[in-house]
């Protein structure tokens, strides 16, 4: 038997198509952001620091985002439910899909081995895509750190 080997996208690549569930009910598609700039940014897990810290961030610059006409997206394996206990409890204003089986995230190669205290797993590593209006993808940060993220993404989102 032989194991898949991972996604791996690169600038210029289109971007994976997608169809989740998300917080509010609904869902959310690719095909809903056609002809406009997009973030998605993959996080491990609701509710814990740094992932709260990069959707507050992201929330902050919302209105700014949208000004220049670049929606926004989160993604993680959590659930719809765990999504709206998450957004109301934050104030969040960014749509967040629930990747519960993992799918969006292995399309876009998040989905990962990761090691913790000698410990290795499978778990989302923390990237961010910009994908421009045309559906290609425009910039990629990968293992990202928090501090500072958003405003590192709205620059770039500003230069499309």
């Amino acid at each position: 038997m032989t194991e898949l080997a991972p996604v791996e996208l690169k600038i210029g690549d289109k971007a994976a198509d997608f169809d989740l569930p998300r917080d509010g009910g609904g869902h959310v598609r690719l095909a809903d952001f056609a002809g406009k700039p997009l973030v998605i940014y993959f996080y491990p897990k609701d509710d814990t620091t740094a992932c709260t810290t990069e959707s507050i961030s992201f929330t902050a610059l919302a209105a700014d985002f949208a000004k220049i006409g670049v929606a926004l997206l989160g993604v993680s394996p959590d659930s719809v439910k765990s999504h709206d206990k998450f957004v109301k409890k934050h104030a969040l204003s960014i749509p967040l899909a629930a990747d519960e089986e993992k799918a969006m995230a292995m399309a876009y190669g998040v989905w990962r081995e990761k090691s913790m205290y000698g410990r290795t797993y499978m778990g989302v590593v923390r990237t961010t895509f910009l994908i421009g209006a045309g559906g290609r993808i425009a910039r990629i940060w990968d293992k990202v750190k928090v501090a500072g993220h958003a405003e590192d993404v709205f620059a770039a989102a500003k230069e499309l």
